[in-house]
């Protein structure tokens, strides 16, 4: 049977056995809501992903309820730990930035206060995702939130190869140290995409960058260097463009057989018109070019 919670969302003192999922801002402070900043002053502990942040943060409003830590390291031993004082206290979940569980920590404590019959209630605020979504101008109607590609290359490209075919609006995390990386490998996997990069989100430095997946890379290869984090936003796939297989292949061998263009060329030219990976138009390009030696 399902379970079922009902809660009071108005102004009153927060209630014992109850966790709240509290956002916080991602950059901006004026971004915190009323209700937020009224839940974190009645709860009896604040369970945050880095208590020094968090701290400065509530201290601008005379916050100074009770700090634990709560991150990836520790959420393992700390997660029991904290479900044991929820049950007698009331506890607010933040995160150093946007909604906790999004990409941050928050969803095993969540997960366990569920199973341990508690209540669980949202504060919504901020979340990079959907702010960037809401001004990247790309389709929003549906939309995928991938969050941090795996660090290791092998499954990395694994997982871009598998949202080769995906027609919603993709969403990535990205630190500034990886993010040329991501780009070159959604290019050449996805093919050259219309995408949005966003950094520095609601702070001084705000930025946010437009065109194709390889105009946004080469803009960002072309700076000393790269600050703030990234939110990657990739158009979808269009599935409703047939593609003419036959055409592309003649393309190719008409390229090829001119020999007026480095095959490299060839490859990024075609994968830009027709909106496909590099990767797969330099494989059909390599075999078109031994069957054109085979012929000869």
């Amino acid at each position: 049977m399902p379970s079922n919670s009902l809660t009071n969302n108005g102004s009153a003192p927060a209630e014992p056995g109850c966790l709240y999922v509290v956002a916080t801002p991602i950059g901006n402070r004026d971004d915190i809501t009323l209700r937020a900043l009224n839940i974190l002053g009645a709860v009896d502990l604040i369970a945050a992903e880095d208590t020094r942040k968090t701290g400065r943060f509530l201290a601008r409003y005379n916050i100074r309820q009770p700090l634990v830590s709560y991150h990836e390291h520790n959420e393992h031993e700390r997660t029991p730990e904290l479900i044991a004082k929820l049950k007698q206290n009331s506890m607010a979940l933040v995160c150093n930035a946007g909604t906790p569980g999004i990409s941050d920590p928050g969803y095993r404590l969540v997960q366990a206060a569920i199973a341990a019959g508690l209540k669980v209630v949202p504060v919504p605020g901020v979340s990079a995702a959907t702010a960037a979504l809401s001004v990247a101008g790309l389709p929003t109607d549906s939309f995928v939130f991938i969050g941090f590609a795996p660090r290791k290359k092998a499954r990395r490209l694994q997982q871009l190869s598998e949202l080769a075919a995906e027609p919603r609006t993709l969403i990535f995390y990205e630190s500034p140290r990886r993010i040329t990386t991501l780009l070159q490998e959604l290019a050449d996997i996805l093919g050259d995409r219309r995408a949005v990069l966003t950094r520095e989100m609601t702070k001084m430095h705000e930025e946010f960058i437009r065109g194709r997946l390889s105009e946004i890379c080469q803009s960002l290869l072309d700076r000393p260097a790269i600050k703030g984090e990234c939110t990657l936003l990739v158009t979808g796939a269009n599935p409703s463009v047939s593609i003419d297989r036959s055409a592309i292949q003649a393309e190719i061998r008409n390229a090829l057989e001119s020999k007026s263009k480095h095959l490299s060329e060839t490859v990024r030219k075609i994968a830009a018109k027709y909106g496909l990976s590099k990767n797969s138009v330099y494989q059909e390009a390599l075999a078109i070019r031994s069957r054109i030696k085979n012929d000869r």
